[in-house]
């Protein structure tokens, strides 16, 4: 953007790249709904049908909405929400419940969510702490009291669904799906998930209360239609404050998914991840590079943030390990190549490693059993290595049977990037590797 242009602009460059960041950050980050979900109008269409029939007319339902992770699962039904709640009536009655898996790990806490969210904790006073079976027949009662024509429509939003599945005897999975196929009250269980195999999870009277309406969603941009979406994200809305800036900023977004080394970043994105949440990540780290000195995004900001976004996290974390973990995970290397991947110990390491102090005529490296001690703890407590069964804590700590979490590449990546890694090091763990 020419400095010329900058001038000609009504608003200072300042406030303009501010703007810039509060909108895109604002898109990025909240992921705003949009009109019509893109490629998904069927899907789209019959859902709203579905839920619109409990919130209007009173009909339970159960449905699953499947779908790789990044696929638009919540996202489709936050839309058809949105155009549900268009509708006066559905406004007016209908009560909604949001539940996660991930949350809610077992059903006595999913149960006391449920009754939180209905606002009935306060009708039973202290029973909502009471056993599970009481809690569960109150509000088991409390959603079949009286008739289609006068009970409020529920709808139940059950996230990570396969994780509700794995709840000892599938206990309110059963009662919910059962109260959604009785005709006494309408309700509507949704449940979202990313395992095409999750009907296998449920139980056989579980199975035979769900309706086995799936809605799937296995959308496969193509790559043009990616970087299309990388455009559009960027771009500034037509009623950004200055025309002017709108007009460049929009300019070099163009240029810059056109520019071939930003190209091959992208299709690297793309290869590794069609899901749009890892793109807004990546968006992200390059909006973060945007300034008053550089109010643009440039290929290098996308190469960085890119470089950002595939580094590995395990491998940085070897860059911070003192000359001594280092010289513990090389010898650990050695033992998982001999012995083929076969689990090691303490001892055996330390043993390893004497091997390469033997060598040495100096004593830089002679280190105090207490001390290798605590640097295999620490190793341990960065999961390095992994304890491989848990339960024998009884053994002597040098006798405890680890694993190694590393790979070769992980760990020759870290000596070659490694703050003054003395040379005997290097040369050791060339030896040991070869």
């Amino acid at each position: 953007m020419s400095k010329r242009k900058i001038q000609e602009a009504h608003l200072p460059i300042g406030e303009c790249i501010t703007q810039v960041q509060e909108i895109l950050r604002e898109r990025l980050c909240h992921q705003q709904l949009p009109d019509k979900p893109e490629g998904l109008e069927a899907q789209h269409k019959h859902l709203l049908e579905l839920l619109k029939r409990t919130a209007v007319h009173g009909e339970s339902n159960s449905v699953l909405i499947v779908g790789p992770r990044g696929a638009g699962k919540t996202m489709l039904l936050k839309c058809v929400l949105r155009d549900l709640l268009e509708e006066k009536e559905a406004q007016k009655n209908l009560l909604q419940v949001h539940l996660n898996g991930l949350l809610q790990t077992d059903d006595r806490i999913a149960l006391k969510e449920i009754t939180r969210q209905l606002h009935l904790e306060n009708v039973v006073g202290d029973k909502v702490f009471g056993s599970f079976a009481e809690n569960l027949a109150f509000l088991l009662e409390a959603l079949k009291k009286g008739d289609r024509s006068s009970s409020r429509p529920v709808l139940l939003v059950l996230d990570e669904f396969d994780l509700f599945a794995h709840h000892k005897n599938q206990t309110l999975l059963y009662n919910l799906l059962d109260v959604s196929q009785s005709a006494q009250a309408p309700i509507a269980v949704v449940g979202i998930t990313c395992r095409l195999d999750v009907l296998e999870l449920l139980e056989k009277r579980v199975k035979s209360r769900f309706s086995h309406r799936q809605i799937h969603l296995l959308s496969n941009p193509t790559f043009p239609q990616y970087l299309a979406q990388v455009r559009t994200q960027l771009s500034l809305p037509a009623d950004f404050p200055d025309a002017q800036f709108a007009e460049d900023w929009n300019a070099s977004v163009k240029t810059l998914v056109e520019d071939r080394s930003a190209v091959d970043v992208l299709q690297r994105h793309f290869n590794s991840s069609k899901d749009f949440r890892s793109m807004h990540v990546l968006l992200m780290l390059c909006l973060s590079r945007v300034s008053v000195a550089k109010p643009a995004v440039k290929p290098a900001d996308l190469l960085e943030a890119s470089r950002l976004c595939f580094s590995d996290a395990k491998a940085n974390i070897l860059h911070g390990l003192s000359v001594l973990e280092l010289c513990l995970i090389i010898a650990m290397k050695h033992l998982n190549d001999v012995y083929e991947g076969e689990p090691f110990n303490l001892q055996m390491v330390h043993n390893e490693f004497k091997k390469f102090l033997q060598r040495k005529s100096n004593s830089m490296y002679n280190f105090e059993q207490p001390v290798i001690m605590k640097a295999f703890e620490h190793l341990q407590q960065l999961e390095l290595i992994w304890l491989l069964d848990s339960s024998a804590a009884r053994i002597q700590r040098e006798y405890q049977l680890m694993r190694l979490m590393l790979d070769h590449s992980q760990i020759m990546e870290a000596l070659q990037k490694y703050p003054q890694c003395p040379t005997d090091i290097k040369q050791w763990a060339m030896s040991v590797f070869s």
